[in-house]
């Protein structure tokens, strides 16, 4: 039995494992997984703790369903985001000491544990998120378990490498460029970049980018996402108004298909293929499909290179020098997005803002022809491991790596909409076909709803067990 957070919360609810036996079962796969990379501080005292007070929490109502959907589930946090109390953050660099322990944590940290996850260790990261791969130079190098010469993604990657071996079955994630989806994509997982607004980014606002970031989690299953998103979700008190979250759609939808990204960026045909099955699906269950063609897109993916740049290189410019870093001590291509940031003119970034807003205008124009939009998530393969080195000063041609790895990743990011991103099927390596949907404002629950649905044709299948269930 493979299984997802929901099967090992039931079997924690139902006795045939206790909290803290689930928590040994994690580190002990840690332990047989260091090769990968995923984790990079472990806290055993600290998870044994949280599982041990889960256990006394059971015992008092032994019902933990009605008090918390994954009680006593084991998981980690990203070394970027947050906090989480008790696990200090340092972003995958040496800038930071991770040595203190941090006291606070974020509201969303706060929700999880209310969810009853218990959190023992931080996931790897590239140096402050700069990459869709996860290789800092004060390592780990992080590698997909399905197979180690290629990347898990980033910067998620250690993420959705723990949850992929199935160290732990759900895993805490952030996406500002594609971050959660990229590494779903890659590791054959779930993951949703929600609506803006929809998430807590408070009350510290540390990595929400001017509404790029978005935080939430790496998941095994459709119905492990919607859980946690329920649990997460609303009443963010800012930066952002709450959006309006509507239920899922009743009757046939309008599918818009896009299974081709243009020639500047082309995806390779099984994947193409994969977009064009799952539309297959979803028609056969009575949806119509509207074709769609990558020119209708272009600008708008232009545009959100270009922003994506733009902040990041600002909110890191305005970082260290809030926090008196010293940038020299950066990774080569984090010095430059730095010098861009601090350089950058205001009528410039302005310029930037004002393109990612009709962005999102051209965007919320297709919605008025289709429901949801079915994409490719990834153009090729997970890339070799290397493949987004930082030994150079060239921002523009990180972001075109980026783009030309996933083409639709950063537009969801800089328009706001939601997107999520689930397997459908397997290449001739045994490597999954990822799928993208992206939806109104709003509209997070029709995208689990249709995950659900795909899911159910069983397309793919998880490696590798997850700890605690291998029994």
């Amino acid at each position: 039995m493979a299984g997802d957070a929901t099967s090992l919360a039931e079997a924690i609810r139902e006795g045939r494992l206790t909290a803290c036996e689930a928590m040994e079962a994690s580190l002990a796969a840690a332990g047989r997984w260091t090769e990968i990379g995923a984790i990079v501080h472990l806290d055993p005292t600290l998870g044994r703790a949280a599982a041990e007070d889960a256990d006394i929490r059971l015992r008092r109502a032994p019902n933990g369903r009605q008090i918390a959907p994954f009680l006593g589930v084991p998981s980690l946090a990203k070394d970027l985001g947050g906090p989480f109390a008790g696990l200090p953050v340092a972003a995958g660099s040496n800038l930071l000491d991770r040595s203190p322990k941090v006291a606070d944590e974020s509201e969303l940290a706060a929700r999880f544990r209310v969810a009853g996850l218990c959190f023992f260790g931080l996931t790897t990261v590239p140096e402050m998120g700069l990459a869709l791969a996860s290789e800092p130079a004060i390592g780990p190098v992080c590698r997909n378990p399905l197979d180690a010469a290629r990347t898990p993604g980033g910067s998620s990657g250690g993420a959705a490498a723990a949850v992929a071996a199935g160290i732990v079955a759900i895993a805490h994630a952030t996406d500002a460029s594609g971050s959660i989806r990229v590494p779903a994509a890659c590791c054959g997982l779930f993951g949703l970049k929600a609506t803006r607004g929809a998430i807590p980014a408070g009350p510290f606002f540390g990595n929400h980018l001017g509404g790029l970031a978005s935080e939430l989690a790496l998941c095994r299953s459709a119905r492990d996402l919607a859980e946690i998103f329920d649990a997460a979700a609303g009443h963010a008190r800012g930066p952002f108004a709450d959006p309006s979250l509507s239920p899922a759609l009743p009757g046939p939808l309008r599918i818009g298909l896009l299974a081709e990204t243009g020639e500047g960026y082309p995806t390779d045909p099984a994947r193409s293929e994969a977009v064009e099955a799952a539309a297959c699906a979803l028609e056969a269950e009575g949806h119509s499909i509207v074709t769609m063609h990558w020119g209708a897109f272009a600008a708008a993916v232009g545009a959100s290179g270009q922003t994506l740049r733009d902040i990041i290189a600002v909110n890191l410019a305005n970082f260290f020098g809030s926090a008196g870093l010293d940038a020299g001590r950066a990774e080569r291509l984090t010095q430059a997005f730095f010098s861009h940031g601090s350089q950058l003119e205001a009528t410039a970034l302005w310029a930037t803002l004002e393109a990612a807003v009709h962005a999102s205008h051209a965007i919320w124009c297709l919605f008025d022809q289709v429901d949801c939009i079915l994409t490719p998530m990834l153009a090729s393969a997970p890339l070799p491991i290397g493949a987004f080195p930082f030994d150079h000063d060239d921002i523009d041609l990180q972001i075109r790596r980026m783009t030309a790895f996933a083409p639709l990743a950063a537009l969801a990011n800089v328009t706001g909409f939601p997107a999520l991103t689930l397997p459908f099927g397997v290449d001739r390596d045994g490597l999954p076909l990822p799928v993208q949907i992206m939806a109104p404002m709003g509209n997070d629950r029709l995208l689990l709803c249709l995950a659900a649905r795909l899911e159910r044709q069983g397309r793919w299948q998880h490696r590798f067990a997850v700890a605690g269930l291998t029994q």
